[in-house]
């Protein structure tokens, strides 16, 4: 007898949950409901001046295994392509400075690559680090490297790369869960510096070192949710759209799962269920079977941000004169990055010469009210940070595209970990993934989404 699984919600986590579920050899009834009109997620292209560009995640970290891979078994691997030769810079004190090169999320191997950055005191104060003893439990990131480091190196270093990634603030985000490798060198009594020396040298001479950091598709990384979608219907997989769920309960030894309007709601029994929402909807999809974990869940805080796009006429400006910038939330600017799209990727720029991309984000956790202007405030906002920054040379845009992502970024608040364990202790034939769990980048979602495939298979 063939067993159904569904798979609720159809983001990147979920879509790699049923791609996993429909692999060689499996004997599934495979149904993904995703309640908006496409699936994807946060991996969306659009069109910015007719050219479909990423308005979402742009880009994978490619030192781990699960996203190039995933590429190469949709047979998509011949599009895999890196960032060009620019760097990135920071934001500092109003000018621009070269991002180091050899940092733990901001920490550096080499505190002289940081001066200029930071002023010669603080970068005195950042080679003694302070070492008092083992570390008990977690802590912010902050914390912990403002105790051993010194603040500026939190304020300096370590927020514009942390707001990048959860769009949050270092000092309450959980060491633990966001820099492990940093945590278990406090928890051992060991300096932070001397760790990311051991990284950096590892890095370099490691059987990952000759691959670039970062990757992405010829076309943009939402083709993938695209080709992703295409396969999982030639593996006999049902994907619906505009399929809302409203409800989840257990019946027997499997379980049912209620979709559509209020006034129609239809109820189908599956052997097994996967859920892919954010934090809020699994939540209410588990209150009443799973009250422990649900209660777990609603207490993840979310960010949310936006991406605001902009289309230049002609091959990049001068002034674009790297890969882009991130932000310190000490500068007196409200975007947090800039990405100068066409001069980091080079399959852009070949694919459109008579076109620049470049884009802008704004919003940080708890900072919702910078994104709730108007599109035409967002995007002026944006181009006059822009050109605060790089200087009146910027010309304007031929074409402006504002994408909201609201609650997005999940917030792994400090004792996030002991705080979810609810969520590993289910029901049989149950799994959750996605980025509220172990990271919330493309490959740690593929990775969740696929542990949660072999959970079900396994029970």
């Amino acid at each position: 007898m063939v067993r159904s699984v569904a798979v609720i919600g159809g983001g990147i986590s979920g879509l790699a949950a049923a791609w996993e579920l429909t692999r060689p050899g499996s004997d599934l009834a495979v149904t993904l409901l995703e309640a908006s009109d496409r699936v994807g997620g946060k991996l969306r292209l659009e069109d910015v001046g007719g050219v479909r560009i990423d308005v979402g995640a742009e880009s994978v970290l490619a030192r781990r295994p699960e996203a190039l891979g995933l590429f190469e078994e949709l047979g998509v691997d011949d599009r895999t392509t890196h960032p060009g030769e620019a760097g990135a810079s920071i934001v500092s004190r109003g000018r621009r400075w070269p991002m180091p090169r050899g940092t733990v999320m901001g920490v550096p191997s080499d505190p002289e690559s940081v001066r200029g950055l930071l002023t010669d005191a603080e970068v005195d104060r950042l080679v003694h680090e302070r070492v008092d003893g083992a570390l008990q439990g977690d802590v912010s990131v902050g914390d912990l490297v403002d105790a051993r480091l010194g603040a500026a190196v939190t304020d300096r270093l370590v927020e514009p790369l942390l707001a990048g990634v959860y769009a949050g603030h270092a000092r309450e985000i959980s060491a633990e869960q966001a820099v492990p490798a940093l945590a278990a060198a406090a928890h051992d009594g060991r300096p932070l510096l001397e760790v990311a020396r051991a990284a950096v040298d590892a890095a370099a001479q490691g059987p990952m070192a000759v691959l670039p950091v970062f990757a992405t598709l010829v076309g943009g990384l939402g083709c993938l949710p695209e080709v992703l979608h295409r396969e999982l219907a030639r593996a006999g997989a049902d994907v619906r759209t505009g399929a809302v769920v409203r409800g989840l309960r257990r019946a027997g030894h499997g379980w049912v799962v209620s979709t559509g309007p209020t006034t129609d709601v239809v109820e189908e029994q599956f052997d097994a269920v996967i859920v892919a929402t954010p934090p809020p909807a699994t939540a209410r999809l588990l209150r009443d079977e799973v009250p422990a974990a649900a209660e777990a869940l609603a207490r993840i805080e979310l960010a949310s941000m936006a991406i605001i796009s902009f289309a230049l006429s002609g091959p990049a400006p001068e002034v674009l004169d790297g890969s882009g910038f991130l932000v310190p939330p000490t500068e007196p600017l409200t975007i947090k990055a800039a990405t100068f799209s066409t001069v980091k990727w080079p399959w852009l720029a070949a694919a459109h010469p008579d076109r620049t991309f470049l884009r802008a984000s704004i919003g940080r956790h708890r900072e919702e009210a910078s994104v709730q202007r108007s599109d035409d405030e967002l995007a002026a906002v944006a181009l006059a940070d822009l050109r605060t920054v790089l200087g009146p040379g910027l010309p304007d845009p031929v074409a402006v595209h504002v994408r909201r992502w609201g609650g997005g970024l999940p917030q792994y608040a400090v004792g996030h970990r002991t705080r979810l364990a609810p969520t590993r202790e289910l029901p049989p034939a149950l799994a959750l993934c996605g980025a509220a769990y172990d990271g919330v980048g493309v490959p740690a979602c593929i990775a969740s989404g696929r542990a949660a495939a072999r959970a079900v298979m396994t029970r």
